[in-house]
């Protein structure tokens, strides 16, 4: 991903005189900003595909390569408390064995020394996948979908980690789970982010 970029979600921009792409210029996000480090064309699909269906787990390497290229800077100025993958509901995990978003998280907290949390926040609803629904419907699918385990810790700047950002909707509901519970500025990473929405 390549400037010009949306100044919240970092989505590419068609214009460069522009600061948000249509969908942040029109809808309120919970989440303070966030950065992707792929456009989520044919070929990122492809291999976000065998990644996650495929058990392709050492893709994970060079996704963490690509985010940190692309987005290492903003991560630091972030300065983050920890790191939090969006977490999958443990049938999901049972049936593909590993959560593709942890093991990026995982990535980036080695490389740069930030605490991963990879049981603070967890998916106490089986939801639909997000890609068979419009935007409305994946607001629905994912309410009340996350919940914080019990915040002993107080962290108050978190990065959630994802594979795929188009509309926002599991960001805002994760972000939303985490604002209820003490923290205040909820950023996040996509290995991909789609274009339009």
């Amino acid at each position: 991903m390549r400037e010009p970029l949306c100044k919240k979600c970092g989505k590419s921009l068609s214009k460069e005189e522009a600061e948000y792409c249509p969908d942040c210029s029109k809808k309120t996000h919970l989440y303070t900003r966030g950065r992707a480090a792929l456009e989520y064309d044919t070929f990122m699909r492809k291999s976000i595909g065998r990644f996650k269906y495929q058990n392709r787990r050492e893709y994970a390497d060079f996704y963490v390569q690509e985010l940190l290229c692309t987005c290492k800077s903003a991560i630091l100025d972030w300065n983050p408390d920890a790191i939090i993958p969006i977490p999958l509901h443990r049938s999901r995990r049972r049936k593909r064995g590993f959560n593709q978003a942890e093991l990026v998280a995982r990535g980036i907290g080695k490389k740069l020394g930030i605490s991963v949390y990879t049981d603070f926040l967890v998916r106490t609803k089986r939801t639909k996948p997000q890609k068979e629904l419009t935007d409305r419907e994946r607001r629905s699918n994912l309410k009340n979908a996350f919940q914080v385990r019990k915040n002993d810790v107080r962290l108050k700047r978190v990065i959630l980690v994802d594979d795929i950002y188009t509309t926002g909707s599991t960001i805002d509901a994760a972000a939303g789970i985490l604002l209820e519970n003490g923290v205040e500025n909820v950023y996040f990473l996509s290995i991909c982010i789609g274009r339009g929405y």
